[in-house]
């Protein structure tokens, strides 16, 4: 965790960065200069040298794409293995903040170099506003050294990148650590077909809340749709429409024709553990893997890697059953 010497600030849009036009707060160039001049009163012994790059188009985080999320691994990789950058700053808006930074917990395994994901709530230069302490505070935090990985720095907090969510939406603490996990089994080792070399291709993911009138169609809708995983979120412990033999059979189905069924618990504190209930064992019957305790983002961002990288439907069970980068278990 040593102190970096070439550090890239890179900078994606979102509100930290935005500046007033004819429709509103809207992503705006420019960024680095501003920066450069809120550096000049700050203390340039906390802070470390530092390069900047923007990736363009510019983007509220409302509109982030598994597109944007390549760029943005695609830009780390290269900024760190052709220009010697040995950690990086990626500055992004909140809405998907969380998202992203999972993703790239799972995009850049094996990374051997700190990313911090930061943004704020509102613009930078804002009076008593929170955007320059969350980006300074965020160097501050790499210069005195931060373990290799991908980490969300929000509100003075340094947190894990795979484990965070948006709790809030008018509050500089808008981000918190879920507390889900229970002990998980690690991977011993990160194969080369995960690791952040292997290149990765956009996928068809989908989400299905359960909830009280949930059926069978949603299910093959959403199968319909070319899914090629679908994420369940489960009651409690890992339970759902057991009852249901049609629902039942419209997952079952879904399996058998290559999809991938994930489960995560809808309880903010929650774990899935199928064999607790009955209910929840029907679900591993027809072919769901649990998630243990993983976030919504870290299971999107889990799965996307996963089968963006080309692996078979077992394989991807395989490895969303295993913790890789600690999204499963402390």
């Amino acid at each position: 965790m040593a102190t970096p010497e070439k550090l890239l600030v890179l900078y994606t849009g979102g509100t930290i960065g935005m500046q007033m036009s004819e429709a509103g707060l809207a992503p705006a160039s420019g960024f680095e200069a501003r920066m450069r001049a809120q550096q000049a009163e700050e203390n340039p012994a906390e802070l470390p040298n530092w390069i900047f790059r923007e990736l363009l188009p510019l983007i509220d985080s409302a509109n982030m794409t598994q597109t944007h999320w390549l760029a943005i691994r695609e830009t780390i990789v290269e900024a760190v293995e052709a220009d010697g950058c040995d950690a990086v700053l990626v500055l992004h808006g909140t809405d998907t903040l969380a998202y992203s930074a999972a993703a790239m917990s799972f995009l850049l395994l094996g990374l051997n170099v700190p990313v911090v994901f930061t943004g704020s709530m509102q613009p930078a230069g804002v009076p008593n506003g929170d955007a320059w302490p969350n980006l300074f505070g965020a160097l501050r935090a790499l210069h005195q050294g931060v373990a290799p990985g991908v980490h969300l720095y929000f509100n003075g907090q340094l947190m894990h990148g795979a484990r965070c969510a948006k709790l809030r939406s008018d509050a500089f603490d808008a981000f918190q650590v879920l507390q889900r996990s229970r002990q998980a089994e690690r991977a011993a080792s990160i194969d080369a077909a995960i690791e952040y070399r292997q290149v990765r291709q956009p996928v068809s993911l989908a989400v299905l809340p359960l909830y009280p009138g949930v059926q069978a169609v949603q299910v093959r809708a959403l199968v319909a749709s070319g899914a090629q995983a679908l994420l369940l979120e489960c009651y409690g412990s890992g339970t759902g429409p057991a009852g249901d033999a049609e629902f039942i059979t419209a997952l079952r189905e879904a399996h058998e024709q290559g999809v991938v069924l994930a489960a995560i618990s809808q309880c903010m504190q929650g774990h899935v553990e199928f064999g607790v209930y009955a209910a929840g064992s029907r679900l591993a019957e027809a072919g769901l893997v649990s998630c243990g305790g993983m976030t919504r983002e870290a299971a999107l961002g889990k799965l996307f890697a996963l089968l963006g990288a080309g692996l078979a439907q077992d394989e991807v069970e395989r490895w969303l059953a295993l913790d890789l980068c600690g999204e499963m278990a402390d």
